[in-house]
């Protein structure tokens, strides 16, 4: 395991409350559907073992991780609820996968073939999902070979066919263009289904929305659906909010990142802190180092996108690049000294910085940012 930074005073806090919010937040909207909450990399940065916890207490019905790695992970971690791996485990992985009681992805006749000899010597009865490819185009099996695929996974009885599911690409998207595409996904989704019924072949559950899907288009709910920025309390897309406005709800942003001040010095107008030299001071000021850094999660791109943070309830820029483990911060005359707390995301008083808005300032996605919190930063379940 990497190692977190617990003697270096930054940290990130999660709250649980938060967290529990958001999951009946989630539920009032989906009405009946299950909620699988969604904590692959690592729970979306949060700490995945301290989501899955929160989540599944929360009323979370069962969650969903990427890789077989982390699926054990939340097993050794001591998780007891269903977790669905969300891409097809290689051959070699899918005994360790189906020895920790994780659901597979079948999303390939190949795919089906190994899981069934897996499962048969393993003994007893494994349950798999199979993922259907409407249109992302990158993982799944085509319409036209659905029926292949379940024959063969039908044939095993040490296979347990519990779901079938797609995945949306453009769900968030606002553009007409978008929102017929993913209707059209949703149609041939629907035309699998009822080929599949057909056949007497009924799958327990089926899904299709992620956040975006969920809260965009509720035809497309089903009986489960996959909720991962949307646990975090952070919306794929502004527009999507129509959904939690209707019902006079909102979401509440689950993360903060904290430090303290280590350092305060005073520097002299002209000069060019920080690697690089990149821009030189207007006036003397002090400048805060804060250790915070890139290598935990805070990219260089915010320092030229003009990223704050907050120290007594103020903002501040930053005085100079990023460095790996440290930001200098640009307190002008303010009495700032070591041991004051910065607040680099979330809120302090009635100043909020939050995921959305570092996206903007580094031209990325809040997906990313969050993902991109480094390992060595610990992970503090509050309130």
């Amino acid at each position: 395991m990497p190692v977190e930074g617990v003697r270096r005073p930054a940290w990130a806090e999660i709250s649980a409350s938060a967290i529990a919010h958001n999951v009946r937040v989630l539920k009032a909207i989906m009405g009946d559907s299950l909620l699988c909450a969604v904590v692959k990399a690592n729970a979306y940065g949060h700490g995945a073992p301290l989501m899955a916890r929160a989540a599944v207490e929360a009323g979370a019905d069962s969650l969903a991780v990427a890789i077989v790695d982390e699926g054990i992970e939340l097993r050794e971690a001591g998780v007891s609820a269903p977790i669905l791996l969300l891409a097809e485990a290689p051959a070699a992985t899918i005994p360790d996968a189906l020895d920790h009681s994780l659901t597979l992805t079948i999303g390939s006749l190949e795919g089906a073939r190994a899981a069934a000899a897996s499962a048969k010597k393993l003994g007893g009865q494994h349950r798999v999902h199979l993922k259907v490819d409407t249109g992302m185009r990158r993982m799944g099996v085509a319409p036209e070979q659905v029926g292949d695929v379940v024959d063969l996974l039908l044939a095993s009885e040490a296979i347990d066919l519990e779901g079938v599911y797609t995945h949306f690409s453009v769900a968030d998207g606002s553009s007409a263009g978008d929102r017929a595409f993913t209707r059209s996904q949703i149609k041939l989704f629907d035309e699998v289904v009822v080929a599949l019924r057909e056949r007497g072949v009924a799958p327990r559950v089926l899904h299709a929305a992620n956040s975006a899907g969920a809260l965009g288009y509720p035809e497309a709910r089903l009986n489960m659906v996959r909720i991962g920025l949307a646990l975090y309390g952070y919306l794929p897309e502004p527009w999507l909010a129509g959904a939690l406005e209707a019902q006079d709800l909102h979401l509440m942003p689950a993360l903060a990142l904290r430090a303290q001040v280590v350092a305060v010095r005073r520097v002299l107008a002209g000069e060019r802190p920080s690697y690089g030299r990149s821009r030189a001071l207007e006036r003397d000021t002090t400048i805060a180092t804060v250790p915070f850094g890139y290598a935990d999660g805070y990219p260089r791109r915010l320092f030229e996108g003009g990223a704050d943070v907050l120290i007594h309830e103020k903002r501040y820029s930053l005085a100079g690049n990023v460095t790996m483990d440290q930001l200098l911060v640009d307190v002008g005359d303010d009495p700032v000294a070591p041991g004051d707390v910065v607040v680099l995301l979330g809120r302090q008083g009635h100043e909020f910085i939050s995921g959305e808005e570092w996206a903007a300032k580094a031209n990325t996605i809040t997906w990313e940012i969050l993902c991109g919190i480094g390992a060595r930063v610990p992970r503090v379940l509050v309130d």
